[in-house]
């Protein structure tokens, strides 16, 4: 950080009531620079707020006014740790329990029977995108709690996400105040929580246990992944969160949502974030007069019908033209290029339709072994589904078809992973480092698991070999087998783990690729 000077007073902007003076130009800038990094909007209407709230964070950077800390931002760049600090001045974290309550009937009532009732596996994936402090994915547990009897029998994951750590840190605390239950049965709070000596309320374990908080910048991180978590969801709920982001950052992330849900998944947005136009790809459902967003990959289908035959039109009679002589012999016409089924599921796979993509390559792969690319595709779009163990076995299939290829024994590893077997991810990395030394993320994940073990000295062998390998990169590179990861970012994930936060900061949350243990 930037210190500046001795004996320099740090001003309260409460103190201050200063109207904006940092020039058009500088601000223009700096806003391009939020929405990128962050996706926030701050348009020319809104620079007097964004100022204010620069000059509040420019302390926590070592500043004593706004546009030397603006001016170092766009010298210097945003690292991790400058957007998560940005982040708590810059977004709001105000929720309550059962928020829009219509939106929790909507899913006691349809949403959840709908999907429980349908599934033969015991397992449902919920992701909160946006999740401030926490008391969202807390109201969906306990209605988890209530609606599925024999809810210890299932697998149940409840992914709670947000690029402020300082609302995370609070929520995976699961300590709330009354104002949290303003709109609340009072049954709630007596049932699934526990009064404190200072008058606050305890979220009861069973409760706490069934959500994992995790940072993720919605802007700039990767998903849907295997390596986050953020992939399979039976439903997603991002609501009072698209409407802070620029339009091309928000079309961005509601496409990343749609490839993240397995299919027949819904999309849950704030009645303020209904569009007719920013949801192309979703079925449009209303239920309770209340507009949601689901997959369903019939869609697909009618959206892409079959080419209809041209009939071509009646034309006028008229007298036909002189010949005109033709030299060389004559040709016929070039045909049509044949489609490769792996390329036309690639695309069908970037574009979330994953059950499109098993239809296509299932038969064209049983009939002949095919290439490991196309059972490698086949693989992910079955974790994208939800279904490990057939991803698992695709994978397999896969490597009998190339046993030499690093790449293949890594997904292996990452499905193992997804899967519990631990002993044997381990084995498959190990493979996988034989075949290719220099694999980042091979070492990455062998440290990763040596944490969630307790082997430090075997975790931070294999993160400092990951860290000098991930030197050799530019930041902004994308790294093999990453699903999008950039090398800077996977370092800087790295150094928040051989650098541990000071006791207290960061207790309970998540980095976006490390899984919850428990």
């Amino acid at each position: 950080m930037v210190n500046p000077g001795p004996g320099t007073q740090v001003l309260n902007p409460r103190e201050t009531g200063i109207n904006r003076v940092i020039p058009d130009s500088i601000m223009s800038r700096f806003s391009e620079l939020i929405a990128s990094r962050i996706g926030l909007n701050f348009p020319k209407d809104r620079w007097d707020e964004l100022e204010k709230k620069i000059l509040s964070a420019s302390g926590d950077f070592n500043f004593s006014d706004a546009e030397s800390c603006i001016k170092w931002f766009l010298s210097t760049g945003l690292t991790k740790k400058h957007l998560e600090t940005l982040a708590g001045h810059l977004t709001v974290g105000e929720t309550y329990f059962f928020r829009e309550r219509k939106s929790f009937e909507i899913l006691e009532e349809h949403i959840l029977p709908e999907i429980i009732h349908s599934r033969n596996e015991r397992f449902l994936r919920i992701w909160v995108a946006g999740c401030s402090t926490g008391e969202e994915p807390y109201s969906i547990s306990i209605l988890l709690e209530r609606i599925i009897p024999d809810l210890k029998d299932w697998n149940i994951t409840i992914l709670a996400t947000d690029i402020n750590t300082n609302v995370l840190r609070k929520a995976s605390e699961g300590v709330y105040r009354k104002w949290s239950f303003r709109e609340t049965p009072l049954w709630v709070r007596e049932r699934y929580f526990t009064k404190t000596k200072e008058g606050s309320f305890k979220t009861h374990p069973e409760i706490k246990k069934m959500v994992t908080f995790a940072y993720h910048n919605l802007a700039e991180d990767p998903y849907p992944s295997l390596l986050n978590n953020t992939y399979a969801m039976d439903i997603i709920f991002c609501r009072n969160v698209l409407m802070y982001f620029v339009p091309e950052v928000a079309k961005k992330v509601i496409q990343n949502f749609y490839c993240s849900l397995s299919d027949k998944g819904w999309l849950i947005v704030s009645p303020s974030e209904v569009s007719p136009v920013l949801y192309p790809q979703f079925v449009t459902i209303n239920l309770k007069d209340t507009i949601l967003y689901k997959k369903d990959i019939r869609k697909y289908k009618e959206v892409e019908p079959e080419t209809e035959p041209v009939i071509p039109p009646v034309r006028e009679y008229r007298e036909p033209l002189p010949a005109i002589p033709v030299k060389g012999p004559w040709e016929e016409a070039p045909l049509k290029p044949e489609v490769n089924p792996y390329d036309e599921a690639l695309a069908l796979y970037k574009k979330g339709l994953y059950g499109v993509v098993i239809e296509k390559l299932s038969g064209v792969l049983l009939r002949d072994r095919g290439v490991p690319k196309g059972l490698t595709l086949l693989a992910r779009a079955y974790a994208n589904q939800g279904k490990i163990e057939e991803a698992l076995k695709w994978s397999e299939r896969a490597i009998d078809a190339d046993k030499l290829d690093p790449s293949l024994h890594y997904l292996r590893a990452t499905i193992l992973q997804e899967l519990g077997k631990i002993e044997e991810a381990i084995s498959s990395l190990k493979k996988t480092l034989y075949l290719n030394p220099d694999s980042v993320l091979a070492h990455f994940s062998l440290g990763n698991l040596a944490l969630r073990q307790g082997k430090f000295k075997e975790q931070e062998r294999h993160f400092m070999n990951a860290l000098s390998l991930l030197s050799k990169y530019k930041q902004e590179d994308i790294l093999e087998e990453s699903e999008g990861i950039t090398a800077g970012r996977l370092t800087e994930i790295i150094k928040t783990y051989i650098q541990p936060l000071p006791r207290g900061e960061g207790e309970g949350i998540l980095d976006p690729i490390h899984h919850n243990p428990g």
